[in-house]
């Protein structure tokens, strides 16, 4: 595909301004009378794979005479698998349409097959009347009395029933009717018809039908946020009482006066556990770069989720087609200073030199995985030649937005890290020679502890991820982004509580290799996640295929990425806070 500078500037204009509602659609929502309605077709697919979808006219429907006009919406839209074509149905405001032949449809043996196929397989497709969905299957089974020989229908006629209020259209919905038998040579009139009816809603209101308040606000739903809510208690609660008693009667040997020089001496040959590795608990860990890198990264995805949740209760982003993609994209870009601050601070801080390296690492670690991913995918999804192939130009601007922005922003945050926030400050000094780790039990082993550690975040999100999974892949509406901000925080908490319980516990065994385990510790959630998603992916969905099935993995595996890795940046952040609390108060010369 040939990218040329008017293609590239068409999307550059699109992601620039793609936030101002004139720019959203083509026209301001409002009609004259008679004025024309534009039906877009826009993807065809199997019902039980949501990502497996084409363009509608791969079935041979009614092709539209002449110049075929279609409709491009954005960035977001074009990831999202999204090709509006104008159907040329000749509909206008505020008049209804009697039964009208659109075309004659005649099948050959090829076509025939085609429909077929489509109708065993739950072919589904997706319509939109300014910017309101609609959806309908290509046809069904239909059996005898006994039950018995099936036959393929086709529906050839299409109710059209549009609400509206003033010169505002509210409400669209679509029935299907005239089915039959799917028949080699056989002659169809393929038929609309539409219905305008006025209602009394108004045009904020015009999206909640589209919204099941009784899945997404069942009574499980709030029941999930206060056992976790209570989580949270529980583990503060423990944190301070058994962690804060313990340090404090630690410190209290401290505290007493040298005076007491037979009762300091006793308690200096008792001494055990953290104590003892004030002089190599500040090491700089091994593959310093690469851990600034994952906690930069962290620090940055959790701003990114917290603002996009906050942009997504503000703007109700999920009312636009693709919106949500393209707010996280610009938001990611705009949030990659924090990535090169906190990744450039902590590398300078543990004396790392290479800060070019750093800089590279962490603004490019993230974004090549999912390049990685989602290149894989999209040689399937081109091999199937599905919607959810990438176009070229959408690649390029992508790139162009990582290049001149993201990675400019990391390169400008490390730079400030480095000189604000980059000076070693460290409690205690660092012996010259390290001191040699002893053999503890298996279950204070850092690989242990870092198993353990992603289970009680995991608990506090377990319930949410099923509402969001669920809305994923069986196409429906996530819109309670205040519940989704709770969770969000809770784990947050959730995950910096038990990092710290787990870093007392490895310091106590004597083991200073606390940087990693405390990453490793938090990011163990996101194992959870993905078996997690394995079982849904068995239990709770009817996906089928190879490339169903590569999409599904694939785009949980860079979901689960991410929430790895900010939960274990947020997990190593808070117990470099704990471990630097602690430390601080004690003698350590």
């Amino acid at each position: 595909m040939i990218i040329t500078v008017r293609s590239i500037t068409f999307y550059l204009f699109t992601f620039l301004f793609f936030f101002s509602p004139s720019l959203a659609s083509e026209h301001d929502h409002k009609y004259e009378p008679d004025e024309h309605v534009i039906l877009w077709v826009n993807k065809v697919g199997p019902y039980y794979n949501p990502q497996e979808t084409y363009n509608y006219f791969i079935l041979p429907f009614c092709h539209p005479d002449g110049h075929i006009e279609h409709r491009w919406g954005g960035l977001g839209e074009v990831l999202g698998g999204n090709e509006l074509i104008d159907s040329q149905l000749d509909i206008k405001f505020k008049k209804n349409v009697d039964k009208t032949v659109v075309c004659e449809l005649k099948l050959d043996a090829s076509k025939a097959t085609q429909f077929k196929d489509a109708i065993e397989n739950s072919y589904w497709f997706e319509f939109f009347i300014d910017d309101l969905p609609l959806w309908g299957f290509v046809g069904e089974y239909r059996f005898d009395k006994n039950g018995e020989n099936p036959k393929h229908m086709l529906y050839t006629n299409k109710n059209l029933i549009i609400k509206y209020n003033g010169n505002q259209i509210i409400h669209v919905n679509m029935t299907q009717d005239g089915a039959k038998p799917v028949e080699d040579g056989r002659v169809y009139e393929l038929t609309y018809t539409v219905t305008w009816i006025p209602t009394d809603i108004s045009f904020a209101k015009r999206f909640e039908v589209y919204l099941d308040y009784p899945f997404f606000e069942h009574q499980i739903h709030w029941f999930s946020i206060f056992n976790s809510f209570m989580m949270v208690i529980f583990l503060t609660g423990l944190v301070s009482m058994i962690l804060m008693r313990t340090l404090r009667n630690d410190y209290a040997k401290y505290a007493r006066e040298d005076d007491d020089l037979e009762s300091l001496e006793r308690d200096v040959s008792e001494e055990c556990g953290w104590k003892l590795v004030h002089g190599d608990v500040f090491r700089p860990p091994r593959s310093l770069s690469l851990l600034s890198a994952f906690v930069g990264t962290g620090a940055q995805l959790a701003a990114l989720i917290f603002l996009v949740i906050i942009l997504a209760i503000v703007g109700m982003l999920y009312t636009g087609r693709g919106a949500i993609i393209t707010t996280f994209i610009v938001c990611y870009a705009l949030t990659s200073f924090i990535a090169g601050y906190v990744g450039g601070g902590m590398y300078s801080r543990n004396g790392g030199k290479n800060w070019i390296k750093s800089t590279v690492l962490t603004a490019s670690l993230f974004p090549f995985l999912c390049f990685g991913i989602g290149f894989l995918l999209n040689i399937v999804a081109i091999f199937y030649g599905s919607l959810a192939a990438i176009p070229f130009g959408t690649m390029v601007v992508v790139f162009i937005i990582w290049a001149f922005i993201s990675f400019p922003l990391a390169l400008l945050g490390t730079v400030v890290g480095r000189n604000w926030n980059g000076a070693p400050n460290n409690p205690c000094r660092v012996k010259t020679i390290p001191r040699p780790i002893p053999e503890k039990k298996w279950y204070l082993t850092p690989t242990i502890i870092s198993l353990m550690g992603g289970l009680l975040p995991f608990g506090s999100i377990f319930i949410e991820m099923y509402f969001v999974f669920t809305s994923f892949w069986n196409y429906k509406v996530y819109y309670v982004y205040g519940f989704m901000l709770l969770v969000f925080m809770i784990l947050i908490i959730v995950t910096i509580c038990v990092t710290i319980v787990g870093t007392y516990f490895l310091l106590n065994a004597e083991n200073y290799h606390w940087q990693w385990t405390s990453f490793f510790s938090a990011a163990s959630t996101a194992i959870y996640v993905y078996l997690y998603a394995i079982y849904y992916y068995r239990v709770k969905t009817k996906m089928t295929g190879l490339f169903q099935t590569s999409f599904y993995f694939g785009y949980t595996m860079m979901f689960c990425l991410g929430l790895g890795i900010l939960c274990g940046a947020v997990g190593h952040l808070g117990s470099n806070l704990f471990v630097r609390r602690i430390y601080r108060n004690i003698k350590c010369d």
